[in-house]
């Protein structure tokens, strides 16, 4: 049976909110001052914690950190006798799990408590998951959300993703994703979506980067037969397709103003009408929209409606590129093994020491998509037990070579600019010939035949001038 600690100084509520727990199978202790609760916790594990915002000896955001410093792997909650978002929003930062006020309805509490109590479980088992690297434990699977295919990482950073995926799931907010291409906005939003109340009804995804001006009101919200020249049948729009569930919009600071401003009136009216037709159709749609673009300089320069983007940005979400997770990449890295020796029937068990320490280095702009579709060809070119060096596209297996000359390149050029030479015009101009050198190098990820043509010298010359500065390897 779970536990919970209830802290709030109006000892009725203590009282009530016991009984009411207690009867729905919980383990309910209560007490009236923080310092009494602190002291409770230091002597027994709770899972969830209800603290009351506004206490005699402190209040609910000092104990807020506290727990969480102390006891990260205890769920909080807030109760206040009050409503006030920035405070709420500042407590969610801070860890809460959600932010309650009086007076509390018992099936909503209920519910709430039930949800704090699972994603806690879930945050749990992600943070005791053995950490998968080299040739340890290599056929570990890392943790899945329960009903979606997101791969939860092991670090700070994917941590504080699933927790705030699970945070805003159970409710019908509409969502921003933001981050790189590549980083995996889709699969965020089928977590969500199968988190959620609505994980029955349907998930329907748009790519708005590829609608034109002219298809775009057809793709969202349908058509009668007749209603165009080319229109020879009726067609439902994607925004019918998903009512009752999810609509993800990807890239959506592409679609043009005039299609902006005919989602707004939709998203404001929760009401479509297929083009050609009179009758009006109700909406039940929860919106996840996701751009790798700066939404708030798009509406700077005239290009994203501002309102629309407030009806859109409830709740963002941001997700950080692959090279910002650190050892994440190898949880990720064996998830796409396992899948890939399903799909070739392949009994391939890990990385070679030096394929991961290219992984960990390697910068990955084309983050979880790159690096996925690099583990499956390496997966399919491999013919032992262990995916060796050989096996990965050429871009990655120099990156960490090219990596290394290049720091050597730099560390020259400032020894050269430091060392005790009079500033005359020919050391400045040699510095930034090198200069010069170093950054094409750069461009052309240190392919020298490429490098002569871009600097319109031949190859001898450039060996002689990489030569020089040490960079003959």
């Amino acid at each position: 049976m779970k536990k919970i600690l209830i802290v709030d100084d109006e000892i009725n509520i203590g009282l009530l909110l016991s009984k009411f727990l207690t009867r729905n199978s919980y383990i309910v202790e209560t007490t009236t001052s923080g310092s009494a609760a602190l002291d409770i916790l230091s002597k027994q594990a709770f899972d969830l914690v209800l603290c009351d915002y506004r206490l005699e000896d402190t209040d609910g955001k000092e104990m807020l950190i506290k727990i969480k410093e102390n006891y990260p792997r205890t769920g909080v909650i807030i109760i206040t006798g009050y409503s006030d978002i920035k405070l709420a929003v500042e407590l969610i930062k801070l860890g809460a799990y959600d932010y309650i006020t009086k007076p509390l309805y018992p099936d909503e509490i209920l519910n709430t408590i039930n949800k704090a109590i699972e994603m806690q479980i879930v945050l749990n088992e992600t943070e005791s998951e053995p950490v998968v690297s080299g040739k340890k434990d290599k056929t570990t699977r890392p943790v899945q959300a329960e009903t979606g295919e997101f791969v939860v990482g092991q670090s700070a950073a994917s941590r504080d993703l699933m927790k705030q995926i699970m945070l805003v799931a159970p409710t019908s907010y509409s969502v921003i994703l933001t981050g790189e291409s590549g980083t995996g906005k889709e699969s965020v939003a089928q977590t969500i979506h199968l988190n959620s109340p609505r994980k029955d009804k349907p998930f329907v995804a748009m790519d708005c980067g590829s609608l034109t001006k002219e298809l775009a009101g057809s793709e969202f919200f349908g058509h009668e037969k007749g209603s165009f020249t080319g229109a020879l049948y009726t067609k439902i729009g994607h925004f019918e397709m998903a009512n009752g569930g999810t609509l993800f919009l990807d890239e959506v600071g592409n679609l043009s103003y005039e299609i902006q401003a005919a989602l707004l009136r939709t998203v404001q009216e929760r009401k479509i009408k297929r083009i050609g037709s009179t009758k009006e159709i109700d909406l039940d749609v929860r919106i996840i929209v996701a751009t790798n673009e700066n939404l708030g300089d798009s509406i700077q320069k005239g290009r994203f409606r501002e309102d629309l983007y407030h009806r859109f940005n409830e709740f963002s979400i941001h997700l950080p590129p692959v090279h910002q997770r650190g050892r994440d990449i190898m949880v990720f890295a064996n998830t796409f093994l396992a899948v890939a020796n399903e799909e070739l029937n392949r009994n391939v068990v890990g990385f070679s020491p030096e394929v991961e320490e290219c992984f960990l280095t390697y910068n990955w702009p084309g983050n979880v998509r790159e690096l996925k579709n690099v583990v499956r060809r390496a997966t399919l070119l491999t013919e032992t037990d262990e995916i060796q060096l050989k096996a990965l596209p050429l871009e990655i297996s120099t990156y960490a070579k090219a990596t290394a000359i290049e720091n050597a390149v730099e560390n020259t050029i400032v020894r050269s600019a430091t060392a005790n030479k009079p500033r005359d015009l020919k050391n400045a101009a040699l510095e930034a010939e090198y200069e010069a050198i170093l950054n094409v190098l750069r461009e052309v990820n240190f392919n020298k035949t490429k490098a002569a043509k871009i600097l319109n010298i031949d190859r001898k010359t450039l060996y002689n001038k990489m030569k020089a500065i040490d960079l003959d390897s």
